[in-house]
């Protein structure tokens, strides 16, 4: 099987070493060649044909976004991860590359300690998010950027299974989990939902601090909803769209009549915090079978349990389709688990959530506003 490989783009010579020795220390790596600027790095794109690229934000003559933008004219599927500061100017940068069509980011290692410690976590990082954009079947027909458009990871067709339908019980909240792509997906989906949406959202998007404060102002901008980053001890109400906080679980308790956000730092699940497991379990718990849950695009298995437990308690389950995601991980592992009701291209979510609220409210009287 052929190596993957790296096109490292960054002005810093530090961190051009930096990812040359944490990712060439990967077998399954190989470091086709550096680039000081964007400039550079586009004239090297078709001399060496790299499956991948790493892509800094601020650099001098050709910056990341300006870069970005153009390699999307020649190499529209060329998987481009951003290597961005945790910061909130980068946070800002990252958000807009992610709307330019940059394909996932990593964060730069900061106050680790030592370049031992910035290594791993490059490695812990990073190295998942190249191998899940070029995850080759074969040593021979894996893709590279030859100079034509086009460059896709290989995704095999994956057999799944969809539950029978049945009568849904009144849809009293939508809960959304979301990793790689994800941005650009709940841009797809949150517009489309009118001001009068009868029901709260939560959505749990794999992001770190800061990062997730942008991601709701972002939608906020671009909704009929009110948005934003969750804080502890809020009521929820219709009509409202709660992201759950960098570092933060986000799930759902009763107090008296009221509905709360409780926001915590427990344990990571599925290397994640905030998980959708925890948010999607916290639903099933309060609202039983008043629960519509989604899983978009994103890596790993992060909602399979979630769903389990939704599943359980009678709600309903929604998981976007393999070819309109940027990575079938979450969505395919649920699908794959037998779990979905079901499987929709993007394009098709906002409706079915609306269909579905509208139309189990229509055909059910009113339940509490969660179970005691």
């Amino acid at each position: 099987m052929r190596k993957i490989r790296v096109l490292i783009v960054d002005d810093s010579t530090v961190v051009r070493r930096l990812l040359t020795n944490a990712l060439a220390s990967d077998a399954a790596i190989e470091i086709a060649g550096v680039a000081a600027n964007g400039k550079i790095a586009l004239a090297k794109i078709p001399q060496l044909a790299p499956d991948i690229i790493t892509l800094d934000m601020e650099m001098p003559e050709m910056d990341g976004l300006t870069t970005l933008v153009e390699i999307r004219k020649l190499y529209p599927k060329l998987p481009v991860i951003m290597f961005s500061t945790l910061t909130q100017r980068g946070a800002e940068a990252t958000m807009e590359a992610l709307t330019k069509g940059a394909s996932d980011y990593a964060t730069k290692p900061s106050n680790v300690g030592s370049v031992t410690a910035a290594i791993e976590t490059v490695m812990n990082e990073l190295v998942p998010k190249i191998k899940q954009f070029c995850n080759w079947t074969s040593n021979t027909s894996a893709p590279r950027a030859t100079g034509k458009p086009g460059m896709q990871p290989n995704n095999r067709p994956t057999p799944t299974k969809v539950l029978a339908s049945s009568k849904p019980s009144r849809v009293e909240i939508v809960v959304i989990g979301v990793s790689t792509g994800g941005p650009n997906a709940l841009t797809e989906v949150l517009p489309k939902i009118p001001e009068s949406f009868p029901v709260p959202i939560l959505i749990v998007q794999h992001m770190p601090p800061v990062f997730t404060k942008h991601l709701a102002d972002r939608m906020e901008q671009l909704c009929n909803l009110h948005v934003h980053e969750a804080i502890d001890g809020e009521t929820l109400t219709a009509g409202g769209v709660w992201i759950a906080p960098g570092n933060y679980h986000m799930a759902i308790r009763r107090l008296g009549p009221q509905l709360k956000v409780a926001l915590n730092q427990e344990q990571p699940e599925n290397s994640c915090r905030p998980a959708v497991d925890v948010l999607f379990r916290s639903a099933a718990e309060v609202f039983g079978a008043n629960v519509l849950s989604v899983v978009m695009t994103g890596m790993g298995q992060d909602g399979q349990r979630g769903c389990e437990a939704i599943r359980q308690a009678g709600g309903r389950v929604f998981v976007q389709d393999e070819a309109t995601s940027v990575v079938w991980g979450m969505p395919g592992a649920v699908a794959n688990a037998g779990l979905a009701h079901k499987i929709l291209p993007l394009s098709k979510i906002a409706d079915e959530i609306l269909s579905q609220t509208q139309s189990s409210r229509a055909v059910n009287r009113p339940v509490l506003a969660a179970q005691k």
